[in-house]
């Protein structure tokens, strides 16, 4: 018995609320949210619990309840029938799963109040664009570029700011660049997360960033916003205090990171146009590997 079969077994149909929250994106979404958390402390500082239960408390309501309660709306709306991020096979979305994920959204609205101020005015941009994103009439989600700047500002820099929020500590100026860094990192990223749906985006009549620049223009963007993420991320070490051996391996592993995204996106776009929508889901999939290598890389130079 697989847990999806485990999951109607105890909860019978409920069950597909929860799936339309996609739960298995959540260790994504926390890393990425955790990682401000340990770079505004440190490892040491987190080691030692220093703003620990905060920072819990914000990432569990950041993750399950605005995340998953963004994408349950999404679900609500698009009706997807193929396999979407983070769920394969996905149910027909419930009657109530709109009302369902708002709620949700809502209550993290009002626990967030108990955390420091600048991590509740996070949560509250986001939830403010999630629905811009998400619901219709507006549903920017179809809108291309105005999809693209929601995601890259609250997926890419916002979230990992509402992480180092919690602490409730000023952000200095080299750590502003890097939080700034993953603002055209997620814009990298986004346009491959649509290439494999674009046939059933292309049916819907959404007009998404991925059909309007087509398979090749999506890498190209892609590869080009990666260069400038890293270009951030090289500006936050200048203005660093990174000095003697520590300087030079610290750079080392940022060019690691950058030559993982290279890695994958470089043959990925040598093949574009040829690539099967399971293929182009595959290279999603690697892309998120390197958004993970990209996270642990900054941990590795900005939290030690």
């Amino acid at each position: 018995m697989n847990a999806r079969e485990l999951g109607y077994r105890v909860f019978g149909r409920r069950f597909d609320y929860l799936l339309h929250l996609r739960p298995v994106e959540w260790p994504i979404m926390a890393a990425h949210t955790a990682v401000g958390y340990l770079i505004a402390v440190g490892f040491g500082g987190a080691a030692r619990g220093e703003g620990l239960t905060a920072a819990l408390i914000g990432v569990g309501l950041w993750v399950a309840c605005l995340n998953g309660g963004t994408l349950a709306i999404n679900s609500a709306f698009d009706r997807d029938e193929g396999d979407i991020a983070y769920l394969r096979r996905p149910p027909p979305p419930p009657r109530h799963l709109f009302a369902f994920g708002l709620g949700l959204m809502l209550a993290g609205q009002a626990l967030a109040l108990l955390l420091p101020p600048p991590f509740a005015l996070a949560y509250a941009v986001c939830l403010v664009l999630s629905l811009l994103y998400s619901v219709p009439p507006i549903r920017l989600k179809a809108v291309a570029g105005a999809d693209w700047l929601i995601n890259m500002w609250g997926f890419g820099a916002i979230t990992p700011y509402a992480g180092w929020a919690t602490t409730g500590l000023p952000v200095p100026r080299a750590e502003v660049m890097v939080l700034l860094a993953f603002c055209p990192l997620f814009a990298a990223l986004y346009p491959l997360t649509q290439l494999y749906q674009a046939d059933e985006d292309r049916r819907r009549g959404d007009r998404t960033l991925a059909l309007r620049l087509g398979m090749r223009g999506s890498l190209n963007v892609a590869i080009a916003a990666v260069a400038a993420a890293f270009a951030l991320f090289g500006a936050a070490a200048l203005l660093g205090d990174w000095t003697g051996a520590g300087r030079t391996w610290r750079l080392a592993i940022l060019a690691a990171a950058l030559g993982v995204w290279l890695a994958v996106l470089i043959p990925w776009r040598a093949k574009a146009e040829t690539l099967s929508p399971a293929g182009h889901q595959r290279g999603m999939y690697l892309a998120l590997g390197a958004w993970a290598a990209t996270d642990a890389a900054v941990l590795s130079t900005w939290a030690t």
